[in-house]
């Protein structure tokens, strides 16, 4: 299934006019392929902004609408192969997995392992840092096909198109395009996951375990010369492959059930760190247990809050009724998920901030008087979706 609302690549093609002429077009699509004639067309670049509270902006690659559609069988056939071959800790861009799956090995492992470290990176640049002779080994390693190894060359040759210049690629893989995800796994199931679970484990004094979500991974450790050990191995081993951590987000912390304790003896709360949107907190249940205890983290929270601020200001002079219905589903796909044990009181918070929002934007209608909190509260078009925990076993 391709999407439908993509944007349009460097011809300026749209889905709907590409599926006007859908059996023609992929019967030429199909000739090319088996003539080995099929050119990669270049992507068309757009920057866009990082979010809410950072500064500068991620290139995104869009492909045309035919060379989306190649990409994609493509892209399922790598998929296929290679599923058997990833390993448990790899999550992002795999079949029946999500960021769920991962956050719940993550908290199996914090919560019932002998863990007492852990070390939270970050990967700089990770799309735009990705070896092209490095990656074309490792997609041979399974692939034999030359057709399609052929194909691969040449997404990775194509280039981008930036305000009509052609900007030529050496290293990287644009993200947008249907097989960008899948490579972008496969190198790093050869550069961190193999390499962690079958020569690094094999060193560790204790127990370790790593958990990868697409370019995000966290590593667990019992010892802290186990951790060390990993830090200063893993920054040699990504420079064999042209990869570098981001030292200003990369940091080894100590955290777990016994966290608490130390940091308390030094006068210190325990630290926290951040996975896939939560900021992960040690605590304790109503027994005084250990217990892992995640929330949205402030930039996921701020994101959202900037996002729907955004529509409110483009939207208020919707009706109010409508203005509702776009909000209760933005907010229920915030719920979706975020709705995590722990996490009731953020999102009640989250709430109440869109419901601020939306009365400030009622205001800059016109010149209107202050509306009263008491006379919201009792109209019914003014309510919202409360959160409830939607994910209990994660």
């Amino acid at each position: 299934m391709m999407n439908r609302r993509a944007a349009s690549g460097i011809d300026g093609e749209s889905t709907e006019q590409f599926e006007s002429e859908l059996k023609q077009r992929v019967e030429e699509i199909c000739a090319q392929l088996r003539a080995g004639a099929y050119r990669a067309p270049p992507v068309r670049r757009v920057e866009i902004p990082k979010g809410p509270g950072k500064t500068g902006t991620r290139p995104l690659g869009i492909p045309t609408v035919a060379d989306r559609l190649v990409q994609r069988a493509v892209a399922r056939i790598i998929e296929a192969v290679f599923e058997a071959d990833f390993l448990d800790c790899s999550y992002g861009f795999r079949p029946g997995r999500n960021p769920h799956h991962a956050l719940q090995a993550l908290r199996l492992q914090i919560v019932s392992k002998k863990v007492n470290h852990v070390f939270e990176a970050d990967i700089r640049s990770y799309f735009t840092r990705i070896s092209h002779q490095w990656l074309r080994k490792m997609v041979a390693h399974r692939i034999a096909d030359p057709a399609i190894l052929k194909l691969i060359g040449k997404w990775l040759k194509a280039g981008a198109m930036v305000d009509g210049a052609l900007i030529s690629t050496e290293e990287g893989t644009p993200q947008g395009g249907p097989i960008s995800p899948v490579l972008s796994n496969i190198y790093l199931h050869f550069t961190l996951d193999l390499w962690f679970e079958k020569k690094f484990k094999a060193q560790c004094q204790g127990e370790a375990y790593l958990v990868r979500f697409a370019d995000d991974f966290v590593g667990s450790f019992q010892f802290l010369g186990d951790a060390q050990n990993f830090q200063r191995q893993l920054r040699e081993r990504f420079a064999q492959f042209n990869l570098e951590l981001a030292e200003e987000k990369t940091r080894l912390l100590l955290f777990g059930r016994f966290a608490a304790v130390e940091r308390r003896k030094h006068g210190q709360r325990p630290e926290t760190f951040e996975f896939l949107g939560f900021k992960h907190v040690c605590g304790a249940d109503r027994a005084g247990r250990f217990a892992l205890i995640r929330i949205p983290c402030t930039k996921s929270c701020r994101k959202f809050l900037a996002r729907a601020r955004e529509w409110l200001l483009g939207h208020r002079h919707w009706k109010r009724r409508q203005q509702q219905q776009h909000l209760t589903v933005m907010l229920r796909g915030f719920y979706q998920y975020f709705a995590l044990h722990h996490c009731d009181r953020k999102l009640s918070w989250i709430r109440h901030e869109i419901q601020r929002h939306w009365v400030h934007a009622l205001q800059r209608r016109g010149q209107r008087q202050r509306i009263s909190w008491v006379y919201l509260s009792n109209r019914p078009w003014f309510e919202l979706p409360s959160a409830r925990t939607l994910h209990p076993t994660v």
